[in-house]
C-alpha cells in the first residue's frame, strides 16, 4: 500500500501548531487522532523507531495541547518513545519523514529542535524532577505558567521518579503529573464511570465544597475536629477500596483518576478542572500501547522500537540471516547456565532488548527483572554474588552510565565477581545523543578490580562470556548494537588468557591497536596498505583492562609507529590507556595517533554513516594511517 500525502488525510493539513487544534470541535479532533496514527504508522513503516508508545498517546497528547496553552505552559515528556504525535502537531509533520535520519528529526524531544520540546529527553525517570524545577522556577519569577510532566508507568519504577514525586509532593507548587499507564485495561463501563466521577471532583463548585465542609467540620465545638478526623479515615478507606491513587495523595498530591486515555471528551474535561487546581496534582491516564494498529496491539514489545515493516503484515523489511550480538549473548548464558546452576540474570526492564527473553523462559526462577532500575540491579547483584550466586547483569551501555557509583561501590570495591554484558556499546545510530554507548571504556577503566574487555567478532565474545564466569572477580564484556560478523562459531567455550591480546597480522611500517568493532575494519585498512607495499601490523588487543603491557611494549619497540582506533571517546578510552602505558614504561620515540570519538556527543545517523563521519570505518583508519605514515596531523 502505497503511504498516504498529507493532503490525503481529512484533518490534519489544517493543523501545523496547538492552536489549530484548539480551533477544533470534538469530532475533528477524534478524526485528527486517527490521521495522525494512520501517519505515524506510515512513517515508522518507512523509517523505523519507537512505534507501540507513541500510538497510545496520540488522544492524551491532543487533550494537552488543547488545554493548555503550550510552549508558554511547559510540556516535559519522559522518555520521549510517546512523543511522535507531539512533534507532528507542533510545526513538524512535514519533516516526520526524516525523523531519526542523519540531520534530521530527532527520535526524542530536543530543546534545539523546537520551542515546544522544553527538556531533552531519552533516559527514564527524568521529567518529574525536571517539572519541578520549572514549577520552582515560576514560583520564584512570580510567573504563572502551568507545568505538565508526562511520565510512562515503567519509568515509575526509577528510583528518580519517586524522589521527583517525594519532593515536589513537600514543595506544595502547581504541578500536573501525567501518568501514562499502558500496562493496566480498563473496561469502557468502568471508564465512564471513574470519568464522570473526576470531572466532578475536580470541578470547581466539588473542590470549594469540600474545602467549606471541612472548615465546617473542623469548627464543631468539642467534637469537630474528631468528626473531621473520623470523615477523612472514611474517606481514604474508601479510596483504597475503589481508587489506586492513595499512595500519589500521602505524598502530597491530589489524585484524579484512572481515566479512559483514549477519549477526548473525557480527557479534555478533566484536564481543564485540573488546570485551576492549585499545588502538586497526579492525573492518572489509561492507554494502549500500540493502540490503533493490530500488530502492535498484540504484541507491544515487539513494536516499542522496530525497523522498517510492512503495513499490511506487520513483518520487518530486511532480515539479516547474522545473528546479532545480543542473540549470541543470550544463547551462549543459557548454554553456560545449564552446567552452572549459580549462574543468573539480571536486566533492567530490557529483557527482550537484552536477549535475555529464552534465559527467561528456561530458568523463570534465575532471571530478574528489576525494571527501570539500574543502580538497583547492580546494588541486587552484589549481594546475590556475596551470596554464592554468579550474576550476570545486561544493561545497554547508554544506561549503565546510570549505575555508576554502583558499580565502583557496591561491586569493585569489594571485588565481587558480578559480570557486566554491555550491550549496544559504541555507536547506537538513530537513537542519537542520549543513547550512543560512547563513553563506557572510559567511565569503567577508572574503576579499581575491574576488568573491561570487547570482542572483536560474536565467537570471541562467546568465550570472554566463558572467561567472565570463571575468572572471580567483576568483569565487563562490551559488544555492540546490531549484526555479529558472520564468522563461525566454535563448538567448545575455552577461557581466554586475562589482559592478553593476539596479533592478527604481522609488520613493521605501521602498528594498529585496535579494540572491539574495530578490529575487523581495521584488519580491512591494512590489507589495502599492503597493496602500497606498507607492511602493518595488526593487533587485537581484547582488553582495555588490564592492558597487554609485553604485547604493546613489544609493538611500540618494533614499529615506532602506533594508530589506536576505538568506539569510544578518546578522553580516558583506549587511546588515552596506551598512552599511560608507554608513559609508564618509559616507551620514548614512538609516533602514536589516537582514532576515536572528540569531546562531543554524537548526534543520529546510521551506524555506518557515524563510522563514516568520525574516520572508524575502513576507509577512515586506511586514511588515518596514511596520515601518520606521512608525518601530517589529523
Amino acid at each position: 500500500m502505497k503511504p498516504l500525502e498529507i493532503a490525503d488525510y481529512a484533518v490534519l493539513p489544517n493543523v501545523e501548531y496547538p492552536e489549530d487544534i484548539r480551533k477544533l470541535n470534538l469530532a475533528e479532533l477524534n478524526r485528527l487522532a486517527r490521521d495522525i496514527r494512520e501517519f505515524i504508522i506510515q512513517a515508522v513503516a518507512a523509517s523505523g523507531g519507537h512505534l507501540a508508545s507513541s500510538l497510545g498517546t496520540v488522544e492524551l497528547t491532543l487533550a494537552l495541547h488543547y488545554v493548555f496553552n503550550t510552549p508558554e505552559d511547559r510540556l516535559i515528556w519522559d522518555v520521549g518513545h510517546q512523543s511522535y504525535a507531539h512533534k507532528i502537531v507542533t510545526g513538524r509533520k512535514n519533516q516526520f519523514a526524516s525523523l531519526r535520519k542523519k540531520g534530521g528529526l530527532s527520535g526524542f524531544p530536543k530543546r534545539e529542535e523546537s520551542v515546544y520540546d522544553t527538556f531533552n529527553v531519552g533516559h527514564s525517570g527524568t521529567s518529574i524532577a525536571a517539572a519541578a524545577g520549572f514549577a520552582e522556577a515560576h514560583c520564584l519569577k512570580g510567573e504563572k505558567q502551568k507545568t505538565i510532566a508526562v511520565i510512562g508507568d515503567g519509568s515509575m519504577t526509577t528510583g528518580m521518579a519517586f524522589e521527583g514525586l517525594n519532593w515536589s509532593g513537600d514543595r506544595k507548587k502547581n504541578l500536573i503529573i501525567v501518568l501514562n499507564d499502558n500496562e493496566m485495561s480498563i473496561s469502557p463501563n468502568v471508564g465512564a464511570l471513574s470519568a464522570h466521577l473526576n470531572q466532578l471532583m475536580t470541578g470547581h463548585t466539588v473542590t470549594k465544597l469540600k474545602s467549606d465542609l471541612k472548615g465546617f467540620l473542623k469548627s464543631i465545638p468539642g467534637i469537630g475536629e474528631q468528626v473531621f478526623k473520623m470523615s477523612r479515615q472514611l474517606e481514604e478507606s474508601l479510596k483504597t477500596m475503589v481508587v489506586p491513587g492513595t499512595l500519589f495523595e500521602y505524598l502530597g498530591f491530589t489524585y484524579v483518576g484512572p481515566l479512559e486515555g483514549h477519549r477526548l471528551d473525557y480527557l479534555i474535561k478533566n484536564l481543564e478542572n485540573v488546570r485551576d487546581l492549585p499545588g502538586p496534582v497526579l492525573v492518572h491516564v489509561i492507554t494502549q500501547k500500540g493502540r490503533g494498529y493490530k500488530f502492535a496491539e498484540d504484541n507491544s514489545p515487539t513494536y516499542h522500537g522496530v525497523a522498517p515493516f510492512d503495513v499490511e503484515t506487520g513483518q520487518a523489511l530486511a532480515k539479516s540471516v547474522i545473528s546479532s550480538y545480543t542473540e549470541i549473548f543470550g544463547k551462549t548464558l543459557i548454554e553456560l547456565a545449564r552446567s552452572d546452576e549459580r549462574i543468573v540474570a539480571i536486566t533492567a526492564a530490557m529483557c527482550e532488548g537484552t536477549g535475555l527473553d529464552a534465559f527467561a523462559q528456561e530458568f523463570p526462577k534465575r532471571m530478574y527483572d528489576v525494571g527501570i532500575a539500574e543502580q538497583l540491579a547492580v546494588t541486587y547483584a552484589a549481594g546475590l554474588s556475596i551470596e554464592g550466586c554468579l550474576p550476570v547483569v545486561a544493561i545497554y551501555s547508554t544506561f549503565l552510565q546510570r549505575a555508576y557509583d554502583q558499580i565502583s561501590h557496591d561491586v569493585c570495591l569489594q571485588k565481587l565477581p558480578v559480570i557486566f554484558a554491555v550491550d549496544r556499546a559504541g555507536f547506537v545510530g538513530e537513537d542519537g545523543a542520549t543513547h550512543q554507548g560512547i563513553f563506557d571504556l572510559a567511565y569503567l577503566r577508572s574503576i579499581p578490580n575491574i576488568i573491561v574487555m570487547a570482542p572483536k567478532d560474536e565467537n570471541e565474545m562467546r568465550h570472554m562470556l566463558k572467561t567472565a564466569i570463571g575468572c572471580g572477580l567483576p568483569v565487563a564484556i562490551r559488544y555492540p548494537r546490531g549484526r555479529g560478523i558472520g564468522v563461525p562459531l566454535d563448538d567448545e567455550l575455552h577461557t581466554l588468557a586475562i589482559g592478553r591480546g593476539e596479533v592478527l597480522s604481522e609488520g613493521t611500517d605501521l602498528a594498529i591497536l585496535a579494540i572491539g568493532a574495530t578490529v575487523y575494519p581495521a584488519l580491512a585498512a591494512a590489507r589495502r596498505l599492503a597493496l602500497e607495499n606498507v607492511s602493518v601490523r595488526v593487533v587485537n588487543t581484547r582488553f582495555v583492562k588490564p592492558l597487554d603491557t609485553e604485547l604493546i611494549v613489544e609493538t611500540a619497540n618494533r614499529v615506532g609507529q602506533i594508530l589506536t582506533v576505538e568506539e569510544n571517546v578518546l578522553q580516558g578510552g583506549f587511546g588515552s590507556a596506551v598512552l599511560e602505558l608507554l608513559s609508564e614504561q618509559g616507551i620514548t620515540g614512538v609516533r602514536l595517533r589516537r582514532l576515536g570519538i572528540p569531546d562531543e556527543y554524537v548526534e543520529h545517523a546510521t551506524q555506518a554513516e557515524l563510522r563514516a563521519k568520525y574516520g572508524l570505518d575502513e576507509e577512515g583508519i586506511f586514511a588515518a594511517a596514511k596520515s601518520l605514515l606521512a608525518g601530517k596531523t589529523l
